[in-house]
């Protein structure tokens, strides 16, 4: 399960966040290309913006349900 504690500086503030157990896989950026973008020099994915329609949030929860690690969480918010 992500910890909010452990998000990556470059998320985007909003409910979506990745933490520092992305194994960079690109699942995510396939499922919400809109959303997670990946930060070339440390190798990792992140959340560059939050959903904005119902389609980008239908998107962003089938990434985090279908990340293999749990690195991406949702605050709820």
């Amino acid at each position: 399960m992500a910890d909010i504690a452990n998000k990556y500086a470059e998320n985007v503030a909003g409910k979506f966040y990745v933490d520092n157990q992305c194994i960079d896989c690109d699942l995510c950026r396939e499922t919400a290309p809109n959303n997670f973008t990946r930060s070339e020099e440390g190798g990792f994915s992140y959340v560059s913006k939050q959903p904005a329609t119902p389609e980008e949030e239908n998107q962003c929860k089938e990434a985090k349900e279908g990340c293999p690690v749990e690195a991406i969480g949702d605050n709820g918010a």
